[in-house]
């Protein structure tokens, strides 16, 4: 299958557009359903639509159902777990600091995720790639820190920055089993493992809920209109994510999913009612520079 070498950057800026908004839905329904509510938001009301996703890619084409091997499984259990820890912490970092602040630590995660791709995946970082990591990682970590800022913050830094590193982590389970799945088509890889992975979490999450927090399953219940859009806009921006990680290293994507950072600034002037600093605008010059280089060097 011929793929054009810049469409990976496509889907990131996509799913990170696709991302913002959710997290933005997500944020509002922390009120009313609690951090672990709003998180399994994203995995119950999403899975239908991934199976939407995945049965139209199967009966519109001619491409078969993927057959797993064990290699899949470890790394698709990795991504869908450790993503479900990064949601709740993300959402808790949200209910203590603003939501740009929190999406700002969250970012922190690229250089995490070079790591454990090295590790664990072998994937290849250049020098002007780390480069680009560092700027865009220290734009971010400017539009955050201000004199002073840091004290009796502790806690949602510490929580922030832990969301990151799971993220990274979903991040490299998730590249490894598209890749796990040795398919020449890119699209059914990416579509195939977002289902399963979309189902672990809507299962496991569901089991948790209904056996230690009942009542937050009828309050997901009764709020199923807000929580449908907020799971299609989470589907959504994984089936992009997805297709992002079946083209380019994880390291790549999550560094150009920096530009999340300035779609949370739309959001929170518009939506919020928080203004732009002159400090949160040099970091958005440091993000858009490490995101120009990252993409000069890929």
């Amino acid at each position: 299958m011929i793929v054009a070498g810049w469409l990976w950057a496509v889907f990131t800026i996509v799913a990170a557009f696709f991302q913002t908004l959710r997290n933005a839905m997500q944020r509002e329904l922390t009120g009313g359903l609690g951090t672990v509510g709003a998180t399994h938001v994203r995995f119950l009301f999403g899975f239908p639509f991934a199976l939407i996703f995945l049965l139209g890619l199967a009966l519109g084409t001619d491409i078969p159902l993927p057959r797993p091997g064990l290699e899949f499984w470890p790394w698709v259990i990795d991504g869908a777990m450790a993503q479900v820890a990064a949601t709740a912490l993300m959402l808790l970092a949200m209910g203590e600091r603003s939501f740009v602040v929190t999406i700002a630590y969250l970012k922190t995660e690229p250089i995490q995720v070079a790591i454990f791709g090295l590790i664990f995946l072998g994937d290849r970082v250049s020098l002007p790639m780390m480069a680009a990591i560092l700027i865009a990682t220290a734009g971010v970590l400017v539009m955050s820190i201000k004199p002073g800022g840091m004290v009796g913050s502790w806690r949602p830094t510490l929580i922030g920055l832990a969301s990151g590193g799971m993220f990274a982590l979903s991040a490299v389970g998730y590249r490894g089993a598209i890749l796990g799945l040795h398919l020449r088509n890119f699209v059914m890889a990416a579509t195939f493992t977002l289902l399963i992975g979309l189902f672990m979490q809507a299962v496991v999450l569901s089991i948790y809920l209904m056996l230690r927090k009942p009542a937050v399953m009828l309050a997901i219940a009764r709020a199923w209109k807000r929580s449908l859009f907020a799971g299609f806009m989470g589907a959504l921006a994984s089936q992009f994510w997805f297709l992002a990680f079946a083209l380019a290293t994880a390291a790549s994507v999550r560094t150009l999913a920096l530009v999340e950072v300035l779609f949370a600034q739309l959001v929170a002037r518009f939506a919020f009612g928080q203004k732009t600093s002159a400090r949160e605008a040099l970091g958005m010059v440091l993000v858009v520079a490490g995101v120009a280089l990252l993409i000069f060097e890929y």
